[in-house]
């Protein structure tokens, strides 16, 4: 059953972590990560993964909502709750990018996320 407004808690948890990305603070958002992401991936791997991509397309400059779906199941993750969230996103390096984060309902009932994606 969809926890009662999983869109709206799932957006505001990736707004605060997207924060952390912003503000170039990747061990905060390691750390505020769900703990699927936290034990697939290390603080170091996710480093250097995302400064990859920054490197690339430079960091975020302008970011709007576009959508957000609500999934009890997702390709190679746990079932759970999860949201699909998607932003249309203006980089330095890149003027028409998309942004896509997954919060989850984390084991201790909070929000966070567990995946994010950039095109």
């Amino acid at each position: 059953m969809k926890p009662v407004d999983a869109e709206d808690d799932a957006r505001d948890a990736a707004e605060a972590w997207l924060a952390h990305i912003d503000g170039g603070d990747v061990a905060a958002s390691h750390r505020d990560a769900s703990s699927t992401f936290r034990n697939a991936v290390t603080p170091e791997q996710w480093g250097e993964s995302l400064g990859r991509v920054q490197e690339a397309l430079g960091r975020p400059l302008e970011r709007a909502f576009r959508s957000a779906e609500y999934h009890s199941e997702l390709p190679g993750a746990p079932d759970g709750h999860y949201v699909v969230l998607t932003y249309a996103t203006r980089f330095a390096r890149k003027e028409h990018g998309m942004e896509t984060v997954t919060p989850q309902l984390d084991t201790d009932g909070v929000w966070r996320v567990s995946g994010y994606f950039v095109k």
